[in-house]
């Protein structure tokens, strides 16, 4: 049983900074860390941490960043699939840290490269779940999902960064999990108020055959079961980077639904794990174990 992630990597440069520049204004930074990341990268690394049969698919630069990015992720628990496009530098996010939040620029890079092989499904198994977002092309996207629901995997699309177009992977896409910005994209509505978030998933969820999961930082994760509304809180812990907790929600829960658990214990763990993952600066540093969330459950 394991987890397929299709997906991002990138080298993440992040500037700690109290404020964030505005047009014409130069500021000077505290301090600056490279860690690995993309969203790919980063949803597998948090599945393999709880799941050793996880496998990455993605493509790099063929440039000294993807040196590093590789080397990094062979020290994890993962196979990688990950190709080398020559002409194409890998790809970089910058994060600029502020003390409560952050902000993020990406350039793709080689992951506007990335395809699916299709003699790649020939290895997948029933029980396998596959993962996959939105740094990636979208037909690429479309593709993977599409082989992933004919080959009878259960199937986790995480609409980030937001496309309208996805809407219409729905078709070969059993969960989506988007946050509450992305999830008010997917309707072209904003919430003023809890309430009106629940009605909206609600009806969004009596409209779709694809399963609705809300993430919403601190608050924890909503998702709809037996027409209703249910909302696992997220732990009460020190905040040092938001970076790679939506991520590691991901990672975690492919991971869980892997191992054949209830969607709900799957969400609880992942919302426990994401909580986990904020208390250190890097997308993937403070991504936990299986003993280290379960010491909290």
């Amino acid at each position: 049983m394991s987890v397929i992630v299709l997906g991002s990597l990138n080298m993440d440069i992040v500037m700690k900074t109290n404020q964030l520049p505005i047009i014409g204004q130069t500021l000077l930074g505290e301090d600056v860390d490279y860690f690995i990341g993309g969203k790919g990268a980063n949803q597998a690394v948090a599945a393999s941490r709880v799941n050793d049969a996880t496998t990455l698919i993605g493509t790099v630069g063929n440039d000294a960043f993807a040196d590093k990015i590789l080397t990094t992720l062979n020290q994890e628990s993962l196979t990688l699939q990950v190709t080398k496009e020559n002409n194409h530098a890998t790809g970089i996010a910058t994060i600029f840290k502020l003390p409560q939040d952050n902000a993020i620029v990406v350039l793709p890079g080689a992951n506007a490269t990335c395809t699916i092989d299709e003699t790649l499904v020939q290895q997948w198994q029933t029980t396998d779940t596959f993962l996959t977002q939105l740094e990636i092309p979208l037909a690429t996207v479309a593709t993977g999902l599409k082989l992933a629901k004919q080959s009878g995997l259960t199937t986790i699309l995480n609409p980030a960064p937001f496309h309208v177009d996805c809407l219409e992977l729905l078709p070969d896409t059993d969960i989506i999990t988007p946050n509450e910005t992305e999830f008010a994209q997917m309707i072209g509505k904003e919430f003023t108020s809890d309430e009106a978030l629940e009605a909206a998933m609600l009806a969004w969820s009596k409209q779709h055959a694809t399963r609705l999961l809300v993430t919403r930082g601190k608050q924890g994760t909503s998702f709809v079961e037996n027409n209703s509304v249910t909302t696992i809180p997220a732990l009460a812990v020190t905040v040092v980077d938001t970076t790679g907790a939506g991520d590691t929600f991901n990672g975690l829960l492919a991971a869980e639904l892997t191992e054949q658990k209830s969607f709900a214990d799957a969400v609880r763990f992942a919302t426990i794990g994401a909580s986990l993952s904020v208390q250190q600066l890097g997308a993937q540093s403070g991504m936990p174990t299986r003993e280290a969330i379960h010491s909290y459950m």
